[in-house]
This record gives structure tokens, C-alpha cells and sequence, in this order.
């Protein structure tokens, strides 16, 4: 998370973006949003602020020249010329509308801020935010009248959700600025336009990405691979994807050879996971290096989504965290069904 307390908003403009399916147009703003209430000008900043977590950065891309990419040419131009900042965010409202093609995009505000006193990774720099919110929700409003209460509704935004952020900080211009992002809401194909066309991005070739490309290769690689390739029971998929997150959560280092040494055991299966490693960096433009530092924030997020269950029919779950050797998959020829069964010691 940002330090919110230390970072400061210098110039902050608000526009409406329609949806360009429907040729709803732009509603532009011609003047910067004035904050003269600090408990809303603190509200607005953790709303804005508060949901980008450290640690998984990206850069903005071009296939071809950075210089290419409109979002990166505005920003340069906001931070060599702050002055401009109220031209260029116009720049930046069409920019989005042109690419808010999709019928399933919600119209919504679009917010951009220019920031000061930004740290990051030791250093002071300045931000460029841009912030869309989509999601309105209902709310009751209870007042006084004098006599008694009256009770009245509307339509606002919740302030503890931003649907869509990008911090766009002063650094490492030469590779496409440094980047955190934010996309809570619409996670389907035709929402990537956030991600992939309005700003174009790529990870940042650092060890959080190394850590989570690696996570996210060995669970796809033994849920999906492996039983193509290989006959094994739930049971040995949950242990090979807990030794995976093991080795993570107790070494600082990466090493591929020492992984494998303690991960796989079957000759055969290790040289599939070498073909697939190769096949999923080509099919998600990733680079995988066999040495790096584990990111300990990558592991910790990772971890949510990386759950041995094992799901039997729609009555039982069994969570598997180790000593997969414990359990025993069979089949009842009386019943016509499947089971397993659980060793253990001690029942709690």
C-alpha cells in the first residue's frame, strides 16, 4: 500500500466517458476539481489510494517503440510540462472512450491526478493517476425535519471499492514508466481494455513477477497437463502442488534444479515440466529466469488461489496439505463407487 500520508495531490480534473457503442460521446470538464474540504479531500485520497498493494509493478509497452504508446507519450508530456496537465487529460479522456468499444463497458468518471511526494523504491518522485469509477450503488439518506425523520434515497459511489487505477510514477522512463495498476470489477475478456488497450502494459521483469509466473506455471502445469500426459489420482496433484508452495513459502531463493530435486520425483514427469515451461513462456510472453529472489508478497497472494481440494461429487471437499501417501483412493464393487481413505494420528 501507498503511504497516503506523505503523497500529495497537485492538480486533479474529473471527465465522464460514455460508452462508445452507443456514440455516447465525452462530457469534459474545463476546469480542475477544487478540494477545499479536507475530510473529503482525505476521503477521496484513500478511495483512490488505498486499494494499490507494493510490490507487483508494471511497465507501459509498445510492440514496435514505447514512444508509440499514446498513454506513455501524455504522460511524458505531463511531467516535462505540468502546466499542460488539463490539455493532456483531455487527450487522455478520448484516448479512453476510443477504446470503450465493448456494449458490456460501463460508462462511468474518469479521474486524472497529478501527485507529488511519491516514494518509491527510495526515491521522491511524482504520479500520474487515472482512475475510473463504474459501479454506482444505492443508499438511503435519514434527516431531520424538525417534527421527526424523513427518509430519502440516492445513487453514489462506495468509497471502499475503485473499480479501475493506474499509478503511473516518474521512474524508470526508459522502460515505460513504472506502473501499479488496479481492476476489481469486470474480469471477463472484453473488460482487458483497462489493461491491454487503453494503457498496453507488461510486467516488470523483477522477482515479484518471476515468483508468480512460477506459481501460476506449476498449477496450471499439474492440473491441466499432467493428467493428459500421466495417470495420477487427485490426491498426488494436491501433493505436487503443495510441495510447489512449500518450497516457495521456505527458501529466499529460486534455484530450478534444486526445485525440481524437491518437487518432482519421476524422470518422466520432469521433462514435461521442461517442454511446458518453454511452452507456457512462449504462449504468455513471460521470461523465466532458474535463479531469482522469491518475492514474499507474490507468495502471499499466490497462496489464496493455490488451495489443494480435492471435490467429491457435491457433498465432500477434502483440503490436502501434505502426506499424500496418507491417502487412499479406491473402489467399492458393492456400491458401484469411488472412496478414499484418511490416515491419521490424532483427531482434533
Amino acid at each position: 500500500m501507498l503511504n497516503i500520508n506523505e503523497i500529495a495531490i497537485d492538480n486533479i480534473i474529473v471527465h465522464h466517458i460514455g460508452s462508445k457503442s452507443e456514440e455516447a460521446g465525452v462530457l469534459l470538464s474545463k476546469s480542475p476539481l477544487a478540494l477545499d474540504d479536507e475530510p473529503t479531500r482525505e476521503l477521496l485520497m484513500n478511495y483512490l489510494l488505498s486499494p494499490f498493494k507494493a510490490g507487483e509493478y508494471y511497465h507501459l509497452s509498445h510492440e514496435s517503440d514505447i514512444r508509440q504508446n499514446k498513454v506513455f507519450d501524455l504522460a511524458c508530456t505531463i511531467f516535462d510540462n505540468p502546466e499542460s496537465f488539463i490539455e493532456q487529460s483531455v487527450s487522455l479522456a478520448n484516448h479512453l472512450y476510443e477504446h470503450s468499444v465493448h456494449p458490456k463497458i460501463k460508462i462511468g468518471e474518469f479521474y486524472v491526478v497529478y501527485f507529488s511526494n511519491c516514494v518509491i523504491e527510495g526515491e521522491v518522485v511524482e504520479a500520474l493517476g487515472l482512475f475510473k469509477s463504474e459501479s454506482k450503488e444505492t443508499f438511503l439518506k435519514v434527516a431531520n425535519n424538525g417534527e421527526g425523520y424523513e427518509v430519502s434515497y440516492d445513487a453514489g459511489i462506495n468509497v471502499n471499492k475503485l473499480d479501475k487505477g493506474c499509478m503511473i510514477f516518474n521512474f524508470e522512463r526508459e522502460k515505460g514508466f513504472l506502473l501499479s495498476i488496479v481492476d476489481t470489477i469486470n474480469k471477463s475478456a472484453e473488460a482487458q481494455y483497462w489493461r491491454d488497450n487503453f494503457l498496453t502494459i507488461k510486467p516488470r521483469k523483477d522477482e515479484y513477477h518471476q515468483t508468480k509466473s512460477y506459481l501460476d506455471m506449476c498449477k496450471t502445469f499439474v492440473l491441466e497437463q499432467v493428467p493428459k500426459e500421466f495417470d495420477v489420482s487427485k490426491a498426488d496433484q494436491a501433493d505436487f502442488l503443495n510441495k510447489s508452495a512449500t518450497y516457495f513459502k521456505k527458501n529466499d531463493e529460486f534455484e530450478f534444479n534444486e526445485f525440481t530435486n524437491q518437487v518432482i520425483k519421476q524422470p518422466e514427469v520432469l521433462e514435461s515440466f521442461k517442454v511446458y515451461k518453454n511452452q507456457y513462456q512462449a504462449e504468455n510472453d513471460v521470461e523465466m529466469s532458474d535463479e531469482f529472489t522469491i518475492s514474499e508478497p507474490a507468495v502471499k497472494k499466490q497462496s489464496k488461489v493455490f488451495k489443494s481440494v480435492i471435490k467429491l461429487d457435491k457433498n465432500f471437499h477434502i483440503y490436502v496439505h501434505g502426506n499424500s501417501e496418507n491417502i487412499v483412493k479406491g473402489f467399492d464393487e458393492k456400491t458401484g463407487m469411488h472412496y478414499y481413505q484418511l490416515f491419521f494420528k490424532q483427531e482434533d
